[in-house]
């Protein structure tokens, strides 16, 4: 596909500063900063091309205007070091700056911005210049990208008349707009935007960083496509992107990411391959999950604004971790509960589902055992220490309280997954802080045995008391759950426990809870080679094992990894938002991360295993007024 590039090109300057290197300047007796390394990328629309290079089409011509300056130089070299066609790149002498944003870097947080380019006027000659090559471009390339994301960089009323024109005269050709400010000028355009400003177009006033809720989206978009006919793309941040075209709107589930997000740029990578799928013949939908893929992979690029190539997008695809109902996920007083009961269905399409279960996997902390209850405050102040090092008891408060910040939501989002994973991705935080010298940072099977050693202190002083006779099963126990496992037993299902506790503590564990024996499925756990366990591995080993159909498994768990592979294997995900401290009752810090995650069902306990069972083997039941 070839394909042009109309917008605002711009230069983003990255410098990294280093308190450690700055001197008072003996002429002025200021301050100095000093710079240890800096580096420049193509931003704005240049970023778009930056984008589409990385996916090697087969030409990208740039139309757009950079001042006589260094940073224009710079910008052009670079555009052509991308491969693309820079011919119609003008240069305006007067009244005109490359526009270029200086971010500086000072421990690992971007300071205030420094803008170039803020008072650019474009001069009519300009403009025609720009117009001339649009309707070139319209003439020779597969699709057009217009992008603008300055403000004031059309400054000449007659530039949106004349380009409208064009759009009208090649109305057949894929012309893609994503303007901040324009979008409701242009017409004959596909249209990409975020919900807010989808909302905006519709004459709602939304504030910055606000959430439209989707279903609103849905209306919104619906709305603009009627309007003009031509597709809509709708970007929804961590929700994903709703695509609108004669078929209706087609909602592309965000994908769920466990690293570090730096979203500068995301919506860059999203157009830019979106254009190229359509350009290529491919439906909206599908476009939008190529879109969709693509953006996830550069997210997860800090202090850049990074690209994502054909490798990187496959990769994110296989087996991606969607995020489900997140409007749900964040607003609990939209939940719905089924009649008398405190089963709260996030999907209603699971009833049609149920009554087929023959096999049941269950998590073990927090859905059947409190045995571990209080393990994150053990794991807390392991990951403090092991990121602050020698920093620990003298960092600055503000410091100490973001790192903490860090470690508690990287704890809520690997709540479930095999510890020795938790751990390497608290190596990546060690790496990343900058605390601790290279030479002294421990691998994740050292950070593991700490961890342990915490643990299991905590965990061996529960079960004396339970071999005492001190404390009996009920006080390790979610209430009901023992009893729903016999339920589920005299009903002829097949029952697994997998945990990402250590194996054999897995199952000496059960043991002495006396529930063992009912998990004729098996009990698994992380073993010493982690890569042959994962709730994944054992999930669609049942499946193959037993030849079956989605809706024969239920998964039951208060962590997002098992209710995510459950949903993912076609299963009935029942999340747990238990109260492991009185061990019932809801925690509702678990619950937004569970709907996240897919549950189809929400319980906070088993205390009313006779309905929950009911409903499950569809008994009976009756949901007139869920």
């Amino acid at each position: 596909m070839k394909i042009a590039v109309y917008g605002d090109f711009c230069l983003d300057s990255y410098w990294i500063m280093d308190e450690r290197g700055s001197e008072v300047s003996i002429e002025t007796g200021l301050q100095a900063q000093a710079v240890t390394r800096h580096y420049y990328t193509p931003g704005g629309a240049a970023n778009v091309v930056a984008n589409l290079s990385a996916l090697k089409p087969a030409g990208i011509r740039v139309i757009g205007t950079i001042g006589d300056d260094m940073q224009g130089r710079e910008l052009r070299s670079q555009l052509e070091n991308l491969g693309a066609e820079t011919t119609a790149l003008f240069i305006q002498k007067e009244h005109f700056n490359t526009y270029s944003y200086l971010k500086r870097i000072i421990d690992g947080k971007e300071e205030p911005r420094i803008d170039f380019g803020v008072y650019n006027e474009r001069s009519d000659e300009t403009d025609q210049k720009l117009l001339a090559a649009i309707e070139q471009a319209l003439q020779e390339s597969d699709a057009l990208i217009f992008n603008q994301q300055v403000t004031g960089s059309i400054n000449n009323e007659h530039f949106i008349d004349q380009a409208n024109a064009l759009f009208a005269r090649y109305s057949d050709k894929i012309v893609m707009l994503d303007s901040r400010h324009f979008n409701d000028r242009f017409e004959n355009t596909y249209l990409k935007c975020n919900d807010r400003e989808i909302a905006s177009l519709n004459g709602e006033l939304v504030n910055p960083g606000d959430n439209v809720p989707i279903t609103e989206v849905k209306k919104y978009g619906r709305a603009v496509y009627e309007k003009y006919k031509k597709p809509v793309f709708v970007t929804c941040g961590e929700r994903g992107i709703i695509a609108f075209d004669q078929t209706g709107a087609r909602e592309v589930h965000g994908i769920q990411l466990k690293s570090k997000l730096d979203t500068v740029g995301a919506g860059d990578t999203a157009i830019s391959a979106i254009t190229l799928c359509l350009a290529a013949g491919f439906p909206s939908v599908e476009a939008a999950t190529f879109g969709n893929f693509a953006a996830a992979v550069t997210v997860q690029k800090l202090y850049t604004t990074g690209t994502a190539n054909a490798r990187e997008i496959l990769s994110v695809s296989q087996d991606p971790d969607f995020i489900y109902n997140a409007d749900l996920a964040e607003n609990e007083r939209s939940a719905v509960f089924l009649q008398d009961t405190e089963v709260e269905l996030c999907e209603p399409g699971v009833l049609e589902k149920l009554g087929q279960i023959r096999y049941a996997v269950f998590d073990h902390d927090g859905t059947i055992s409190s045995l571990r209850q209080g393990w994150e405050e053990i794991m807390e102040p392991v990951m403090m220490k092991a990121i602050l090092g020698d920093h620990y008891n003298t960092i600055d408060a503000n410091a100490f309280h973001k790192v903490l910040g860090q470690v508690k939501e990287f704890i809520h989002k690997t709540t479930g997954i095999q510890t020795i994973y938790q751990m390497e991705g608290l190596v990546n935080l060690v790496r990343e802080a900058g605390y601790v010298p290279e030479q002294d940072i421990l691998d994740k099977f050292q950070y593991k045995a700490l961890y342990n050693d915490g643990l299991m202190e905590m965990v061996i002083k529960r079960m004396e008391k339970l071999a005492a006779g001190e404390l009996g099963q009920e006080d390790y126990t979610m209430k009901g759950a023992v009893a729903f496992l016999q339920e589920l037993k005299e009903r002829g299902v097949t029952m697994y426990l997998a945990s990402g506790t250590d194996a054999e503590d897995v199952k000496h564990e059960a043991e002495m809870l006396g529930y063992a024996h009912l998990f004729d499925g098996g009990i698994y756990g992380a073993l010493k080679d982690y890569t042959k366990f994962s709730k994944k591995m054992i999930i669609e080993k049942i499946i193959k094992d037993n030849n079956l159909n989605g809706n024969e498994l239920a998964v039951f768990g208060d962590g997002p990894d098992e209710i995510r592979e459950g949903r993912r294997a076609g299963g009935i995900a029942v999340g747990i938002t238990s109260n492991e401290v009185q061990r019932f009752g809801h925690n509702p810090a678990k619950r937004p991360r569970l709907v996240k995650a897919g549950a189809h069902l929400l319980i906070p306990d088993f205390s009313q295993y006779k309905k929950l069972i009911t409903l499950l083997f569809q008994e009976n039941v009756k949901y007139a007024d869920a």
